[in-house]
């Protein structure tokens, strides 16, 4: 006897989900295929602190008061060497906030916490607002976080390092499945120098990982992801050189994608500049 038609309309929901799951599953193993001849980012302590410190100029000018930003115009805090995003509560947006995220790493490091941080975990930033944060530069509360940020500049500059090791799965798994074989080449040729891997760990805190669908302008994004699949070469002695033509190409495409209000062309020269400096430019 036939199956009645709401069986038989079941069963084919059911085979098509599991089609689905077998698809995601192959696509996953693929992924991890890939990784597995990746091997770990390894930089001296001395080449990893240069990192730092040039990210340090980069976002702060390497000053002291630079570590605890509050920019105009955002609704969040942005602390430490990069800049890292604290939202308040209530408050978030399409960026993704990475300051809970470095305590969390700082403090399994054994470092001691300031008060201003110590036991809030996931807490929000806080200060409510800009103009709270600006009331609140001379603190002992902020002066203490300030002299903390300054003396973690090692352990935020692994925190950089360890984002960047764990953006290549993430890339991988977003970029299209052809574009995986010459996304992970692109990666490889830049982390094998010291020079490469200052591009790499800055831009991917500079601009993200390309993988966040939020952070995209007219479906097109701006992160790592998009530079490396902006790239040809082969040769890892021009690697650095072609990564900054791309990631130029991809930031000044950002600015003609974005909104008007937002007024991004602001930027740009400074953003410029910025990848510039990674092939002496």
């Amino acid at each position: 006897m036939d199956k009645p038609h709401s069986s038989r309309k079941q069963e084919g929901r059911q085979e098509l989900r599991q089609a689905r799951a077998f698809a995601t599953l192959f696509s996953v193993i693929g992924v991890v295929l890939q990784l597995q001849t990746v091997g770990a980012i390894t930089l001296s302590h001395t080449d990893a602190l240069k990192i730092g410190k040039r990210i340090w100029q980069n976002e702060c000018n390497g000053t002291i008061a630079g570590l605890t930003s509050w920019n105009e115009g955002e609704n969040f805090a942005s602390l430490g060497i990069g800049h890292f995003i604290w939202y308040p509560k209530g408050q978030r947006g399409p960026f993704e906030e990475s300051f809970p995220k470095l305590i969390n790493f700082i403090s399994r490091r054994g470092a001691k916490l300031p008060k201003l941080v110590l036991g809030r975990g996931e807490a929000p930033c806080p200060w409510n607002s800009r103009t709270e944060f600006l009331l609140a530069q001379h603190t002992a509360e902020m002066n203490q976080l300030r002299q903390f940020l300054s003396d973690t500049v090692d352990l935020q500059t692994e925190f950089l390092i360890a984002r960047l090791q764990s953006a290549l799965p993430k890339m991988l798994a977003e970029a299209a499945p052809p574009d995986r074989a010459k996304v992970k080449e692109q990666f490889e040729r830049l982390a094998s120098t010291p020079r490469g891997c200052y591009a790499l760990v800055d831009y991917v805190n500079f601009k993200g990982e390309g993988v966040l669908h939020t952070e995209r302008y007219r479906g097109q994004g701006w992160g790592l992801l998009q530079v490396l699949e902006g790239m040809h070469g082969a040769s890892g002695d021009d690697a650095v050189d072609e990564f900054a033509r791309s990631a130029k190409a991809v930031l000044t495409r950002r600015v003609e994608n974005a909104p008007t209000e937002r007024n991004e062309s602001r930027w740009l020269s400074g953003w410029i500049r910025r990848v510039n400096s990674y092939s002496g430019g």
